[in-house]
């Protein structure tokens, strides 16, 4: 892990299309700004990882939706 120091209004670049700026510093919470482009989706960590739970097929659920002929 990259672990880098920034001040409000600072940024960091990724990849030369995401960029994450320093909006605002009060007390213990940082609010970050982030341009990323439209395709590359954004969320926060327990909003990624509600999704990939969703994601994930269901062992049961996927035998019970067979037919037998």
């Amino acid at each position: 892990m990259l672990v880098l120091s920034r001040k409000k209004n600072e940024s960091i670049v990724i990849n030369d299309d995401i960029t994450i700026v320093v909006v605002e510093i009060r007390g213990d919470k940082v609010r970050l700004g982030i341009e990323a482009p439209k395709e590359v989706p954004v969320h926060r960590r327990e909003v990624y990882d509600a999704i990939k739970r969703n994601e994930m097929p269901s062992v049961e659920g996927d035998s019970s939706s067979e037919t037998n002929s």
